[in-house]
């Protein structure tokens, strides 16, 4: 399959044989370029002198922890990347997301919902490259305008404290990525925060109420369970 050089360019970084050949297969299919590397070694010289689009990360590598290679990348780039591991503890996932992963899948994985974070990866990506300085943000019914800090759903205007403000524009900032709790509690309160977990919540289940038109199924801002939040901009309308 002959797949054109403007195509997004996606390094695999997976020591297993049966996992490659599976996401070979399913990216092929999808119409992306991609290379593999069986070590952590082999994919710091690729990323050295090719770097890719996006990187899926198997963290379990023969010769190094995946997370160094995620501290190698953030050192100088902000690419997407994405985790594909059987590391499935709350811990392993809040350390490669607060390391700087832009999402975490456990094995085993669903293809849709992968091709569904590669989208949302690589589109938050080309929208972080071609900011142009625009002050509003809109999601379904959601609009903010930060330039105004005016918020409104379904045209109405919506008042917000400010914490619930810098947490809202906290996750806009970081759209469709997961935000663990503790950065969100190091944005929002600084580094000297006193407010705990609790807080967080608490504040949480304001802003939904205020935002979603279901607060307890919200659409729009996502909780990934045990990890921190998420503000979706898929499947909302």
């Amino acid at each position: 399959m002959k797949m054109s050089s403007d195509r997004p360019l996606i390094l695999i970084i997976e020591d297993e044989p049966g996992i490659r050949r599976f996401l070979r297969v399913s990216l092929e299919q999808q119409g992306y370029r991609f290379v593999e590397a069986e070590t952590g070694r082999q994919a710091l010289v690729m990323i050295k002198s090719r770097p890719p689009d996006l990187i899926i990360l198997d963290l379990g590598l023969p010769d190094m922890d995946g997370v160094e290679i995620i501290d190698f990348v953030r050192s100088w780039s902000k690419l997407p990347i994405i985790i594909l591991s059987a590391r499935n503890r709350d811990l392993d996932k809040v350390e490669a997301l607060d390391r700087g992963a832009d999402d975490y899948l456990t094995k085993p994985f669903s293809v849709s919902e992968l091709h569904a974070r590669l989208r949302v990866a690589l589109r938050h990506c080309a929208q972080a490259v071609s900011a142009d300085g625009e002050g509003v943000f809109e999601s379904g019914l959601l609009r903010v305008d930060l330039d105004t800090r005016h918020v409104s759903v379904g045209g109405t205007q919506v008042h917000l404290t400010p914490i619930e403000y810098r947490l809202l524009t906290t996750l806009i900032a970081n759209a469709d990525r997961v935000l663990t709790q503790r950065y969100l509690r190091e944005e929002v309160w600084g580094p000297y925060r006193s407010g705990g977990v609790h807080h967080l919540r608490v504040h949480m289940g304001n802003l939904r109420r205020k935002i979603e038109a279901d607060p307890a199924r919200p659409r729009l801002l996502r909780t990934e369970q045990g990890v921190g939040y998420r503000l979706s901009t898929e499947d909302v309308l």
